[in-house]
């Protein structure tokens, strides 16, 4: 039986002559990409960000010729951030090939992330179709990466302390287990068991399929609820306002950063200035009972005071 070569198998399977597969990815990047996989490298990293960048690289200039693509980044009408992370990637690229290349100089420019409020985070989730929504409800509460939630195990969950154990952490983040509301786990413990993870049905889905379908659904979301804001509403940014939120609760730096799996603080240090919380914009409620009080912290609102009279507790939580 003849062997498939070592980097088509990276692909899956050897490409027939004129496919797609074969059209998309010379040899040359085909054999790169299956070094990044010997390497360590997450598949999600070599296909979201080296496979990308190599394969526009390619339609507009010779791989192999440095001066071509130096050339070729800087005219190209992105920014310097994007062209620093393509020059990243373009270093790797010549490392393997033994090619000689002295990079140009960019450097990205520091900006605060965007933090949406959460009453539009609760009307994109609620809008969402029911998978999509536990999805984008799992990344806020527990400020997951989605790469990371995508290949959560059932075996991760624990329906009885109501916890999400990370056990696939990216970009060198550590392993961690977070606490989320018992609604969120009610609605973990509804979704099919079609397979050993609890999103991800099988092997031949992936996550930038499903993130397309998030993009698709939001935008419609935002159209028909007549509010831009939902459509700029993205998982990572719900990373951000978890990062953003528990800070603000707890004052708590160290906290934030095992929560988010930070191995530099210098990654969480962003959270503490993120919001201008001098003002002052709630959303109250009033409760009776045991059970709604249970509900309400569950959803993030914070135990203000109690009227003696009416016997009603009070609660708030910024918008």
């Amino acid at each position: 039986m003849r062997r498939q070569p070592a980097e088509l198998l990276y692909m899956g399977s050897t490409p027939i002559p004129g496919s797609r597969t074969e059209s998309l990815y010379s040899s040359d990047i085909l054999s790169f990409l299956w070094h990044l996989k010997k390497q360590g490298y997450k598949e999600t990293t070599i296909e979201e960000s080296y496979a990308k960048i190599l394969k526009n690289l390619s339609g507009n200039c010779n791989l192999n010729d440095p001066e071509t693509v130096v050339e070729y980044v800087a005219t190209k009408h992105v920014s310097s951030g994007r062209k620093e992370l393509i020059i990243n990637c373009y270093i790797n690229y010549c490392k393997f090939k033994g090619l000689s290349f002295i990079p140009p100089r960019y450097k990205r420019t520091d900006k605060l992330p965007h933090i949406p409020s959460e009453t539009d985070i609760e009307a994109l989730i609620g809008a969402l179709p029911t998978k999509l929504s536990i999805f984008t409800k799992v990344v806020k509460e527990t400020g997951a990466r989605p790469g990371e939630l995508w290949f959560l195990k059932w075996a991760d969950v624990d329906f009885e302390r109501n916890t999400i154990c990370i056990n696939h952490p990216e970009k060198g983040s550590k392993a961690r287990v977070v606490k989320v509301s018992g609604q969120t786990i009610a609605l973990i413990s509804k979704l099919p068991r079609r397979s050993q993870y609890v999103f991800k049905p099988n092997p031949d889905i992936k996550l930038k399929n499903f993130q397309r379908y998030f993009i698709k659904k939001k935008k419609d979301i935002g159209l028909k609820l007549c509010n831009p804001k939902i459509e700029a509403i993205n998982w990572k940014s719900l990373r951000h306002f978890k990062g953003t939120m528990e800070y603000h609760k707890t004052k708590d730096i160290l906290y934030v950063k095992e929560l988010l799996g930070h191995k530099n603080i210098q990654n969480t240090l962003v959270y503490t200035h993120l919001v201008n919380w001098e003002t002052n914009e709630y959303i109250c409620k009033a409760v009776r009972n045991y059970e709604e009080a249970s509900s309400l912290i569950e959803s993030g609102f914070e135990y203000v005071a109690t009227v003696p009279n009416d016997n009603v507790m009070l609660f708030r939580k910024r918008k």
